[in-house]
């Protein structure tokens, strides 16, 4: 019973540390079952690739109906080949099982170096080397320097005294400083193989949860067989991937392995995302298979209405037996219907999908080798997660950009303090008064700052203090960083350990209150060498103020509004003396909020609320975040674009707005409308409601130029569907409203998933418009998953962002190329090769729908089985690629000075329904011309000079050679960048086609039962009508296009081809 059962379901695990059973009488021992620590990020097996494989590519719509035809060709009579239709399935199956096999056989070999890779463990006193996959849960394991952790484990001890080890978690989250996790307090002073196993223990936590920065638990450790409680959080978790650093060994307890550990279960694949170019692919598709159905029942039909009579029912050459006349007559009509629909199977394009998917995969590439878009102080460039979406890069409409290290550099620098109303700047003397003393402890004590030697960076380059001197300063938040730096540049001095020491005054580290963005705050809890205790707390003024009960609020507050306009970003300061009552009041609610293992973070909250209060308020500070390079020339060149750019932030209004100011997303003639308040929430809504007709009446004016700011309390009121028998409106839509006339809109105050509810509410609004969010922190990963193309900043808070976006860039001003160059012409590339996709095929099968008309609808095909074959394998697939890789219809340096030049591609408007009529009808009179072109110049006239009439397989050569010619010249009209792989490829694939026409048709092949094309091709070359009918109908079909493309330029051009024409004029005066 036990080997079967799912520990799963618990509420949390229980690890026995070392295999040890806790003692008797203490609690029961039952030994759970964990997965081992195998991790498998393949796919498939070497068994279960071909079927499931098969599986996968099969759920693709084109693949399953050519499987289909397929399968008919091989079950019934049909008048092609199965090989017509089963080699090009069998190339396109093949060449993408090869791929995903390859990419599949790479993840094997990862998987294979990461599972076998030797791992020290504890036993019985001594160490044992193991390989990796086969650790255990409860396997005390030994760590050195520079090693990565094998999996997911609670710190016991460490070399260090303090028990401390330092870890860089750049593999999982990007960071590359140091952080700093601590052992168990009743473990870390078993230093040796020999006191580790003597440790008798077991440890309570939750079942594994991907969350990296969570963890809850607690450890029983057994002394004289009494457990004593401590507990766990995520600062004693060392997370599989991360490395060991400046810590000579440590040792740790196994507690989630393999597929359990957090960064696998973070491995798991995100939804998929599709583009709007692939969403008009498949209504083609449906569009064309439709047609189809069409073509074989009208065949069908006609061929029976031709059959009716008598005298055409059996030919004399093709007698049917008597099983066949006793066929029922539905059965044959049936059977007759999959015949036609196999001879004109080909209209729909299966090569269309592999096509677009090179395209795509090569394509991206381009953005990669971009050296435009490296930026050489990070030495970072440009990644494609994923190229599915490199089209959508052209039709983006709405931009949603974080603020802080998307819009800024996220490099704090210490502007000025504010103690009691009177300001500070760095280099200032202090004036050595008791609450400016205090203040300046309070900034030197309330953080979480390390001090690092420059010597021990191991080669990360992102210590930005490399050079100045010989140690600097790390911490998870660059605004820590910068007021530590200033306090030392106004000469209060600090150093760092447990026993923190300003000036030659030294504080014990009692209690750290950790920030985290509900509160907005952070504490310490400090005891002086006197004996005194204090809390000291900082955080946002929207935070702080509210718990003040003395100080110069009004002062500090002016100050803080003041610094927020100018952009600058603010803290404010307090603190609170503590009685040793008091304390152990708070040790005993801290304790018994972290030894929860059930909603321990809502106790912690709770915790925090009740210590944190009464406050007097000592200050403030003032951090400058700058803007980055040619961020406002990157949102002005967006708006030119006809892009709509809100910037949704947590930080205050006044800031924000600043901000928006800087970067010129409002300007001084901007007219802003504020949907903000501190009232109750119906008056809230109330005013939104106010606000929001008038700022409607109001677009009836002259201006032009609105924008909005909008704060997260009033967005919770917008958000909120309103109740039935409430008189209050639709708030939701008066705001959508609003918005669609803002050029651009400011969120500020908000969280990280209102960011992505946001993002959400325009996507689903009644335009659809195709969004774009980029950010570069973990708060920002919501409003990136949700809109159509994620972009990742790869910033100072970590690579979160960066892991989960479809695409990343080192800056923020990469993003006007990465839109306004390749997202342009990604779009202008696959559309056309969409658009010549289906046209082509048109061309090819529509003369075959024809040809019924004129051979009694007996299903005789027009051309070869070979030229069925290799019409979109080899003839004219190569050009169309090449195109949708190589094209720029514009050149890239008009495109970045013209950003208005984004509008014509707008709106998916090449993949509108009248430019795909427009092609489909290109296609037909193409068709229609070369097969009565070829009808009548050669109707009742002799071929050769040697008298030999026209035959049907040299009417079917020359209609295809035409076809191949025309599809070919399309492409070459259409093409405005051209490079010699242009010309080798285009002009290439014509010449393959008459070689292989010249070899298929002069050799007698042994392999062939029979050779209809035998000299066919040549004898048609032979003619000098021939060649001239070949010349006349290539130009006839082109001559349509030519003079539409003329007329369209000369009445109504876009502004593309006003550039396109103003390029070619300016080059013929430099000539």
């Amino acid at each position: 019973l036990f080997k079967t059962y799912d520990w799963r379901w618990l509420p949390h695990r229980t690890v026995y540390i070392g295999h040890k059973e806790p003692p008797p009488g203490t609690e029961a021992f039952i030994q759970q079952r964990f997965p081992d620590n195998r991790i498998v990020s393949c796919k498939y097996t070497f068994w279960n690739f071909i079927p499931k494989n098969m599986f996968e590519q099969f759920r693709r719509v084109a693949n399953f109906y050519f499987l289909v035809i397929f399968l008919v060709q091989l079950i019934i009579d049909t008048p092609t080949s199965p090989i017509t239709s089963g080699l090009p399935l069998f190339f396109v199956i093949t060449v993408t099982a090869i791929k995903q096999g390859y990419e599949d056989w790479l993840r094997h070999k990862a998987d294979k170096a990461v599972n076998e890779c030797p791992v020290q463990v504890v036993q019985n006193g001594k160490i044992i080397c193991k390989q990796s996959r086969r650790l255990r849960v409860g396997d005390v394991v030994l760590v050195k320097e520079d090693e990565t952790f094998p999996c997911d484990l609670i710190l016991l001890s460490s070399s260090r005294d303090d028990g401390t080890c330092y870890v860089t978690t750049a593999s999982l989250d990007g960071e590359s400083s140091h952080k700093t996790y601590y052992a168990v307090q009743d473990t870390k002073a078993f230093t040796t193989e020999e006191e580790v196993s003597c440790i008798h223990a077991t440890i309570e936590c939750e079942q594994p949860q991907p969350d990296l920065y969570k963890f809850v638990g607690r450890i029983n450790v057994y002394m004289n067989n009494e457990p004593v409680a401590r507990p766990l959080g995520s600062e004693n978790l060392l997370l599989r991937g991360a490395t060991l650093k400046n810590t000579e060994h440590i040792y740790a307890v196994a507690i989630y392995t393999g597929m359990e550990t957090k960064m696998a279960l973070n491995y798991q694949s995100k939804s998929q995302k599709r583009s709007a170019v692939e969403k008009s692919m498949n209504a083609y598709l449906v569009v064309y298979l439709c047609i189809l159905i069409s073509k074989a029942v009208i065949n069908t039909g006609l061929k029976y209405l031709w059959q009716s009579d008598p005298n055409r029912d059996e030919p004399w050459y093709n007698e049917r037996t008597d099983t066949e006349r006793q066929r029922h007559i539905l059965i044959r009509a049936f059977t007759d219907f999959l015949a036609f629909m196999v001879l004109f199977n080909y209209i729909i394009p299966v090569s269309m999908y592999v096509t677009v998917e090179m395209q795509k995969f090569l394509g991206s590439y381009f953005i990669m080798w971009d050296d435009e878009m490296l930026d050489e102080e990070l030495g970072e460039r440009a990644v494609v997660n994923t190229s599915d979406l490199n089209e959508e890069l052209g039709q983006v409409e709405y931009v949603f950009t974080d603020k802080t290290g998307t819009l800024t550099e996220n490099n704090m620098e210490f502007i000025e303090c504010c103690v009691d109303g009177h300001v500070y700047i760095p280099h200032a003397i202090c004036n050595g008064q008791e609450r400016e003393e205090l203040f300046f402890r309070a900034l030197c004590l309330c953080h979480t700052v390390q001090v690092k030697e420059e010597e021990t960076v191991d080669g990360i380059k992102h210590g930005i203090h490399q050079g100045k001197s010989s140690s600097f300063y790390i911490s998870s938040s660059p605004d820590e960083v910068a007021l530590v730096e200033g306090m030392k540049r106004i000469h209060v001095f600090v150093c760092y350990s447990h026993i923190r020491c300003v000036h030659l005054f030294r504080f014990e580290l009692l209690e750290v209150l950790t920030f985290d963005s509900v509160r907005r705050r952070m504490s310490v809890i400090v005891r002086a060498g006197s004996g005194e205790m204090y809390l000291f707390c900082k955080g946002a003024d929207s935070s702080i103020f509210p718990r003040v009960i003395k100080g110069k609020v009004e002062q500090v507050k002016a100050r803080v509004e003041l610094n927020a306009v100018e952009g600058l970003r603010t803290l404010c300061v307090a603190y609170r003396p503590l009685s040793p009552e008091q304390y152990q009041q708070v040790c005993h609610q801290l304790s018994g909020a972290k030894l929860a293992l059930q909603d321990r973070d809502k106790q912690l909250a709770e915790a925090y609320d009740i210590i944190e209060r009464d406050l007097i308020l000592l200050g403030a500070t003032a951090v400058e975040d700058r803007l980055q390079e040619k961020a406002a020339d990157t949102i002005e060149s967006l708006h030119q674009a006809g892009m709509k750019v809100w910037v949704l932030t947590g930080d205050k209004m006044e800031t924000a707005a600043a901000t928006c100011y800087a970067s010129k997303l409002f300007r001084r003639s901007t007219q802003i409308l504020e949907l903000t308040t501190k009232r109750t929430e119906e008056q809230s809504l109330h005013d939104l409601h106010l606000h929001g007709v008038f700022y409607l009446f109001s677009l009836s004016g002259d201006c032009t130029d609105f924008g909005l700011i909008i704060d997260g309390a009033t967005l919770s009121a917008v958000m909120r569907p309103g109740q039935e028998d409430s008189n209050s409106g639709n708030y939701k839509e008066i705001f959508l409203e609003i918005c669609r006339n803002c050029s651009a809109v400011l969120c500020c105050r908000m969280a990280p998933l209102q960011k992505a509810q946001i993002v959400k509410m325009i996507k689903a609004s009644k335009e659809h418009p195709i969004t774009l969010a980029v950010g570069d922190g973990a708060n920002d990963v919501s409003m990136i998953l949700e809109a159509h193309v994620g972009i990742g900043i790869m910033g100072k808070e970590g690579r979160q962002a960066v892991r989960n976006s479809d695409y990343a860039i080192p800056k923020f001003k990469h993003l006007k190329k990465m839109l306004l160059v390749h997202g342009h012409y990604y779009y202008i590339r696959i559309s056309e090769l969409v658009q010549y996709f289906f046209y082509k095929n048109v061309v090819f099968m529509f003369p075959q729908f024809i040809y019924q008309f004129f051979c009694g609808f007996s299903q005789q095909p027009l051309y070869d089985t070979a030229y069925l074959t290799l019409y979109n394998i080899s003839f004219t697939s190569l050009p169309i690629l090449l195109y949708s890789l190589m094209e720029q219809h514009i050149n890239m340096d008009i495109l970045k000075k013209d950003p208005s030049l984004y509008k014509d591609i707008a709106k998916n408007c090449l993949l509108r329904w009248p430019i795909f009529i427009y092609w489909t009808v290109l296609g037909v009179y193409d068709a229609m011309v070369m097969f009565f072109g070829a009808y009548f110049l050669f109707d009742n006239t002799s071929f050769t000079s040697n008298g030999q009439m026209f035959g049907n397989w040299t009417f079917g050569t020359l209609v295809f050679t035409v076809l191949v010619f025309t599809v070919t010249f399309k492409l070459v009209l259409d093409t405005h960048y051209w490079t010699w792989i242009n010309h080798f490829v285009i002009w290439g694939s014509l010449v393959f086609f008459v070689v292989f026409s010249l070899l298929w048709g002069g050799i007698i092949w042994p392999f062939l039962n029979y050779q209809r094309m035998y000299y066919v091709f040549m004898q048609m070359l032979s003619s000098g009508p021939a060649w001239l009918s070949i010349i006349l109908l290539i130009t006839v079909c082109l001559l349509p296009d030519v003079v539409k493309k003329v007329i369209w330029r000369a009445l109504w051009p876009t502004t593309t081809e006003k550039i396109q024409v103003g390029a070619i004029t300016s080059m013929e005066t430099l000539d």
